[in-house]
């Protein structure tokens, strides 16, 4: 019998195996993704390409079982990766139990809410026309970049960026990366908040009035005391440890979201318009206010659709191996959730425009129905509506605040290589909340700092997804599909730009009109 050469016995790879290994909590070990097409036809490495027929076909049949068990434990399994124990000690990485029912709920929870509210304020400046078609293609783009984020969770096998500072270093450079990606994000995280303690005391305050009535009149609380009241709740459910704890808190904004929502603009429909309503867009005295106007509307549409400095974050507490990987229920719960935030955010802006037209104040939808129709609706129906709004903000706020309780956890985890105490985790909390406390009194313009967010933290959702495309995945150089990337990148910092100047603008005039601000 003709002996076998030995290169027919054993395939050798061609080129040898490239990757990162990932550094994850042993619940969450990720094996490579299955190979694409091109790899399929290449000579590329794979941990189970040795144990091939052509490898089996000598060998007798109990061991060829214990080759293909062991090659299935291989392809679940992946390879063998680097355990970081800092991973286990942090909140977005301490758990790795999440589903598709978990990212559609924090989805949710993180992309609809106040700033939905505010939505008409731009249609006051805007128009019909431009309203719509600004919201549409904000909403069209956002969603494309999301699913750009959720690929790039798992772009390189064996490696899972687990937050969005680290795919940022990762396609711009570890230096370049930081620079461009920790302030938008961290801004975003803080400037939320803020605005969530702005809401949530001014909504609690109107809540209490509604439900008290003249009996409670006498010496009422003032706005900033409302604020501490909300901060100290916001506090108080901060004490959950992770991610995955708060899935719960996310349902409960989810839910009381998109019922809020819908009682807003179908409660303002329902009710007679005012007589003076009109629907032209709001003259400014000079052409420079009126593209200052325009560009901080463009802004407060820009920051409805949030949500983006999360997506990674949502993906690392979610299992993933190489036949299940974590992309594919991160994007089916991502597209039920966005299903909703449209069926939300489109009848907030459209129905409130139509109601009130460019009478619409800078508050927002709740300020419209509480003046215009404060006396019109049931108190019990109005009171009903804020305190879905407040429910909201509160499940709201944690989430926002989860990655920078990471990265102050992270900090400290770095230099003491031990996890954070229960006492030292909470007093983090409860620092940044009343340092978030502190902004917002100082700072009580809501529709002016919705303009400054959404123009400052624009690259986070519209523009940096695009670039890190280009970087990681690499598409041929001069294609559609290269080109396709940069121009919508480079489009989303111009418009970064001049939503950012219209915000300021707007900021500065707020705060000339209103000289020093004395909370009532």
């Amino acid at each position: 019998m003709e002996e076998r050469p030995e290169t027919e016995l054993i395939s050798i790879p061609a080129t040898p195996r490239v990757s990162t290994p990932e550094i994850l909590t042993p619940t969450g070990q990720r094996s490579p993704r299955p190979p694409s097409k091109e790899a399929k036809s290449s000579t590329a490495w794979t941990p189970t390409s040795f144990i091939s027929p052509r490898f089996l076909s000598p060998i007798g049949t109990p061991m060829k079982r214990v080759l293909i068990n062991m090659k299935g434990y291989l392809e679940e399994v992946g390879h063998l990766t680097k355990l970081n124990p800092q991973d286990a000690w942090l909140p977005i990485t301490e758990s790795r139990n999440g589903n598709a029912h978990y990212a559609a709920f924090h989805n949710l929870n993180a992309g609809i809410g106040f700033q939905a509210l505010v939505l008409p304020v731009a249609f006051a400046f805007l128009g019909w026309s431009w309203g719509i078609l600004s919201l549409t293609i904000a909403y069209c783009w956002q969603l494309y970049t999301l699913w750009i984020l959720v690929q790039l969770h798992e772009a390189v096998p064996g490696k899972r960026y687990n937050r969005y500072v680290e795919l940022a270093e990762a396609a711009f450079g570890e230096r370049l990366g930081v620079w461009l990606a920790v302030f938008p994000t961290a801004y975003l995280s803080a400037g939320t908040a803020t605005a969530l303690i702005i809401v949530g005391g001014e909504t609690m305050k109107l809540f209490f009035q509604i439900v008290c009535g003249p009996l409670c009149s006498s010496n009422p609380l003032t706005t900033v005391e409302w604020y501490l009241v909300f901060t100290s709740l916001c506090i108080v459910l901060s004490q959950l440890p992770n991610l995955n704890s708060i899935a719960g808190l996310s349902l409960i904004g989810a839910v009381t979201a998109i019922t809020y929502s819908t009682m807003v603009w179908v409660l303002s429909v329902s009710q007679q318009r005012p007589i003076t309503i009109s629907y032209e867009p709001l003259s400014m005295p000079s052409p420079s206010s009126s593209v200052f106007s325009v560009m901080n509307a463009l802004g407060i549409i820009a920051f409805a659709f949030r949500g983006h400095n999360l997506v990674l974050e949502i993906q690392a507490t979610m299992p993933s191996t190489f036949k299940h990987p974590a992309h594919v229920p991160m994007w089916r719960g991502a597209k039920v959730a966005y299903f909703f935030i449209a069926a939300c955010l489109f009848p907030v802006a459209i129905g409130g425009y139509w109601a009130y037209g460019n009478l619409m104040p800078s508050g927002g939808m709740l300020n419209a129905i509480y003046a215009f129709h404060g006396h019109d609706i049931p108190r019990g129906l109005l009171a009903i509506t804020f305190l879905l709004v407040v429910f909201n903000c509160l499940s709201s706020f944690q989430i926002y605040s989860m990655p920078v309780f990471d990265n102050f956890e992270a900090s400290y985890t770095s230099r003491t290589n031990r996890p954070c105490s229960i006492w030292v985790r909470s007093g983090f909390r409860v620092f940044y909340g009343f340092v978030n406390f502190f902004i917002g009194v100082a700072l009580p313009f809501l529709s002016s700092l919705a303009g400054l967010l959404g123009g400052l933290t624009l690259p986070v959702t519209f523009a940096y997804p695009c670039f890190m495309w280009v970087l990681v995945k690499k598409p041929t150089k001069f294609s559609f599909n290269w080109y396709f990337h940069w121009t919508l990148g480079w489009l989303g910092i111009a418009f970064s730009l001049a939503f950012s100047i219209g915000g300021i603008w707007s900021l500065v005039t707020s705060g000339l009109k209103l000289k020093f601000f004395k909370p009532s």
